[in-house]
């Protein structure tokens, strides 16, 4: 019985997707060049100057982009969660339907960046600048946290990050 259930949960695991990161996507992305639905699990992207990249739906899942130039940049649908965004610069950036969850934006730069649907549960906008930022609402802004410092929409405002 045991041996059955080995053979079946080896075949199960033999079957699931890849979900490592891939290294050719990632220096893809490192170059500044497009990469639309990429594995990018973990990249490393920080300091960086890639405007204007599409990494749409990307799984960006952990990766790290603290400090990077990334304005105008198409990142709708992309799995940003537990993402390091520190201080990056997202001018004009399309967000909308991004994972950002449990995310660090904290001194991010988000101005006329578009937030709609995104999912910002758990995540840190301290210090983000956010006050032109389109497509942002009440509902997801209650669902994370900022400080004194989190600039937002007018009528808008954030939980106190614990």
């Amino acid at each position: 019985m045991l041996k059955q259930i080995a053979v079946a949960l080896l075949a199960a695991l033999m079957a699931a997707p890849a979900m490592a990161q891939d290294a050719g996507e990632i220096a893809r992305a490192q170059a500044g060049k497009d990469c639309r639905n990429c594995n990018l699990f973990q990249a490393d992207l920080s300091y960086l100057d890639i405007p204007g990249i599409d990494l749409s739906r990307s799984r960006l899942r952990q990766a790290d982009l603290s400090l990077a130039t990334m304005n105008h940049a198409n990142l709708a649908g992309a799995n940003l969660s537990v993402a390091n965004l520190f201080g990056s610069r997202l001018t004009g950036a399309d967000l909308a339907g991004a994972d950002l969850q449990q995310a660090s934006l904290v001194g991010a730069y988000l101005g006329s960046a578009n937030l709609a649907g995104a999912k910002l549960s758990g995540a840190n906008l301290g210090g983000a600048e956010l006050a032109t930022a389109k497509g942002l609402t009440q509902a997801q802004l209650d669902t994370a946290c900022g400080d004194a410092a989190t600039e937002l929409p007018s009528g808008l405002h954030i939980p106190a990050c614990r």
